[in-house]
């Protein structure tokens, strides 16, 4: 049995979409993967309108973490995905042996509620692919 795929989702602030990225992957990809997010400028804190999209979902990411990107981090993933900060290939070391992915994510932070809904919606799409993909 090989082992569980790493996958680190990376956006500016880590309080929207790579968290949302993170619930959808740790529902969805139970027990095949583990996950992690953090942020290029990461906040500090979860968005209290992406915890509840995502409760629309049934997913509770209210316990999650805004966290700032370490060299370690990268170290320890297998898959990088990007969205929105910045290329993956800026950001991984040279001799980074994983997939890499940027995601073209909209930001949703400060928009209407139904922007947070449809990029919430194409996270989820993008993560199903991914999970499918590896």
């Amino acid at each position: 049995m090989s082992a569980k795929k790493k996958i680190l989702f990376l956006c500016v602030g880590n309080s929207c979409r790579s968290q949302m990225a993170e619930g959808f992957a740790k529902v969805y990809g139970r027990g095949r993967v583990e996950v992690r997010s953090a942020g290029t400028a990461a906040s500090g804190i979860v968005n209290r309108q992406a915890v509840e999209a995502m409760k629309e979902k049934g997913i509770d990411i209210s316990s999650q973490t805004s966290d700032q990107l370490t060299d370690e981090m990268l170290e320890w993933a297998d898959v990088v995905v990007t969205m929105g900060c910045c290329s993956a290939d800026e950001l991984c070391p040279v001799d980074f042996k994983g997939r890499k992915y940027d995601w073209p994510v909209d930001d949703p932070l400060g928009r209407p509620w139904e922007v947070m809904q449809r990029v919430r919606d194409d996270i989820e799409a993008r993560v199903k692919a991914l999970l499918e993909e590896l």
